[in-house]
């Protein structure tokens, strides 16, 4: 089963199996993640933003226009690594994509 692993706003790792059915976001929440996502996953909001690690975040496509929008309005935007995780589609090319949660706000 391919993984994600995740580290907590704490610094808590956690490794959980993905569904590649769903978007990264998804996951997190299947798995009780602290993590907002309170559009659903419509790119309307920024509360599921991560950071996904340095060698990780080349291996993604683009963010769109309207998501790179949002990222760029959070205080704790990264250039190469923030993402809406609601915008990542779990792959098995992702099999052990390593990310970082936010504080929750």
């Amino acid at each position: 089963m391919p993984t994600i692993h995740v580290i907590d706003a704490d610094g808590a790792e956690h490794v959980i199996e993905g569904d590649m059915k769903a978007s990264v976001m998804e996951n997190l929440c299947d798995h009780d993640l602290p993590l907002d996502a309170d559009c659903g996953g419509s790119c309307a909001c920024a509360t599921c933003h991560v950071l996904v690690d340095a060698d990780w975040a080349a291996r993604l496509p683009e963010p769109s226009l309207d998501e790179q929008a949002l990222l760029e309005e959070e205080p704790t935007y990264q250039p190469g690594r923030s993402r809406l995780s609601c915008q990542i589609d779990f792959r098995s090319e992702l099999d052990g994509l390593r990310l970082t949660l936010l504080p929750r706000r």
